[in-house]
């Protein structure tokens, strides 16, 4: 039987981290593109069986949700994969504090489901929120396995592993859709998918926890995750700052159309950026002392998403309209201008994000928190400032704000120090932004010149 340090050892990666990259990211990216196929579908599916409040009523959830997967994992899943050495007690420490902290935040949520419902207007939010609670006790016990898992850069095992799980969540959704159970079918969803991977990781991560102990260097693990969830918690403050409000201004009916039409835009960039990051965070992580190799790899990372995201959603900003009459039908005919502006957003923000491989691969989380706040409080004045025009204003304030102000200052302050310049940032996204503009004219153009006939009115 192998030892539990055996299981956290990746000095055997090094040699060849760079084929190894290419490889998983791959495995990873093919991966994706199934499950996104599988995403896409269900809510589809789902957006035609139930009505626009059955989403908005999970997203009220969903909203508290974002920031509470952050306090549960604590920024430790990072700290695992970040750290050359680590020993088999550190990782159980870690364990126990994920798993106590999951069970914390179930027990919290539950508690304040009375007042969530208050707060919306919503008395069925109640047992909607108790349910959801426990999603957050499943996920505690799995950060850790999970985190090993990407720190030995098995990806095929990672790319099985979620996509069963999402499958099983889409199924399990749509079977009750179907049977008439109504926004019973998301709740179930989100449950059914983390039961799946708690279930998984522990069958193929072999390495198990010791009974809680004390352990040395376990207190500079835990600054480097604190500053990683500083960091969460003010993207997830950002991103759920305007559901929060719109839901609370204009009840879950404009919700549900403000939501379902932002996770169709930006379902895909999550679901781009997770391979990304759980490829190039160990591969980047080893190659921290070899400037030269850090900096070509990091450009082709930038480059190669650039091009994978950039021209696609170009075209879908210029053919909104299209995409929501195939995808949603005419009943979500007032999702086509939301449509059209998280699609701008969505052309930048895959590489926006990659921005944070470089804090937390150099180990840079202060300055990572400091930029992170700088980058919120920009997501939450282009929110103030469009909500007077409803929930379309604040999309549209968001894909402004965001191009021309969140992605400039981003490359700037990511690239303050280390081996990788704003100059390089900026010449990886040339290319794919060339890609982009030529997409969007020749969409433009197609739907002027050869296909008017079809523009929804």
């Amino acid at each position: 039987m192998r030892s539990p340090e055996a299981e956290l050892a990746t000095g055997h990666l090094v040699a060849e981290i760079s084929r190894r990259s290419r490889r998983g990211g791959a495995v990873l990216l093919g991966a994706q593109a199934v499950r996104v196929v599988g995403q896409m579908a269900t809510l589809v599916v789902l957006a035609r069986l139930l009505p626009p409040s059955a989403f908005g009523l999970l997203a009220m959830v969903a909203s508290v949700g974002l920031v509470l997967d952050l306090l549960k994992e604590l920024g430790l899943s990072s700290a695992t994969i970040q750290k050359n050495q680590i020993t088999h007690a550190q990782v159980s420490t870690l364990f126990w504090i994920n798993a106590v902290a999951g069970l914390s935040m179930a027990a919290g949520l539950a508690l304040a489901a009375p007042l969530l419902a208050s707060f919306y207007g919503q008395p069925e939010l109640g047992p909607v929120t108790r349910w959801l609670a426990l999603s957050f006790a499943l996920s505690g016990l799995t950060v850790q396995h999970w985190a090993l898992l990407r720190r030995q850069m098995r990806f095929t095992a990672i790319a099985g592993l979620e996509t069963a799980a999402d499958y099983a969540g889409f199924v399990a959704a749509i079977g009750l859709a179907l049977a008439g159970e109504g926004y019973w079918a998301l709740v179930i969803q989100r449950l059914v998918s983390p039961a799946m991977l708690l279930a998984g990781s522990w069958v193929v991560c072999r390495w198990r926890p010791a009974f809680p102990a004390p352990a040395q260097g376990v207190r500079e693990l835990l600054r480097f995750g604190a500053s990683v969830t500083g960091s969460g918690l003010a993207t997830a403050l950002a991103r759920s700052f305007d559901q929060i409000l719109i839901g609370w201004l204009w009840g879950p009916a404009v919700l549900g159309l403000y939501e379902r039409t932002s996770r169709l835009l930006l379902l895909p960039v999550n679901t781009i950026n997770a391979p990304v990051y759980a490829a190039g965070m160990p591969a980047l992580s080893r190659l921290a002392d070899q400037p030269e190799r850090y900096r070509a790899m990091f450009r082709q990372i930038v480059q190669k998403l650039g091009l994978l995201t950039m021209p696609a959603f170009a075209v879908v900003a210029v053919l909104a309209d299209w995409v929501v009459e195939i995808l949603f039908g005419p009943a979500w005919r007032a999702a086509v201008p939301l449509a059209a502006a998280f699609s701008v957003s969505a052309t930048f923000l895959p590489v926006l994000l990659t921005m944070g491989l470089l804090y937390l691969t150099q180990n840079r989380t202060g300055e990572m928190l400091r930029a992170t706040l700088i980058d919120a409080g920009l997501c939450l004045l282009a929110i103030v400032s469009g909500l007077p025009w409803g929930a379309i204003g604040v999309a549209t304030s968001l894909a402004i704000v965001g191009l021309f102000i969140r992605l400039p200052i981003a490359f700037w302050l990511a690239t303050r120090c280390g081996p990788v310049s704003a100059a390089d940032t900026w010449r990886a996204i040339a290319p794919p932004a060339v890609a982009a503009l030529a997409a969007a004219t020749a969409a433009w153009m197609t739907r002027e010149f050869i296909a008017p006939e079809m523009t929804v009115q």
